[in-house]
């Protein structure tokens, strides 16, 4: 999961078509109405830290709406979100004012493992041990 500090610049300056989403949007609508097609990147936003609505989101769009684009997370991202949003279906993060980068990179090696599966690994654990052992 790329992890861009906030800063003036933490916009970058690429060439990406990006749609933003607020965290109350219908993503069935829009899909629907085509505000899907082309996009590059999808920033999703979390105005508070304890609103998730974006992590919903996220899933949606990268299971049901196969969308393989950056998804970035903006807004209220504490490090304590990393982790999860990343299993959610993130591939980047604007992390909140004030929250150290290296502290956030810390996050992955601390949890490495899960018992659940995610939108990067679905099935769990014991299936996942099962397969190795028929292999």
């Amino acid at each position: 999961m790329k992890i861009i500090a906030k800063s003036p610049d933490s916009t970058p300056s690429d060439s990406l078509k990006t749609l933003q989403i607020a965290n109350d949007a219908d993503i069935a609508q829009l899909a629907q109405e085509g505000a899907l097609a082309g996009v590059e990147r999808i920033e999703l936003n979390f105005p508070k830290f304890t609103d998730g609505r974006a992590f919903s989101q996220a899933v949606l769009l990268r299971r049901r709406y196969k969308f393989a684009g950056d998804l970035r997370g903006t807004g209220d991202v504490l490090i304590d979100l990393l982790v999860h949003m990343h299993r959610s279906g993130f591939s980047s993060a604007v992390l909140a004012e004030g929250v150290d980068p290296a502290a956030a990179e810390r996050q992955f090696a601390r949890y490495s493992a899960f018992y659940q599966g995610d939108v990067l690994e679905p099935r769990p654990l014991f299936a996942r041990d099962t397969a190795r052992e028929a292999a």
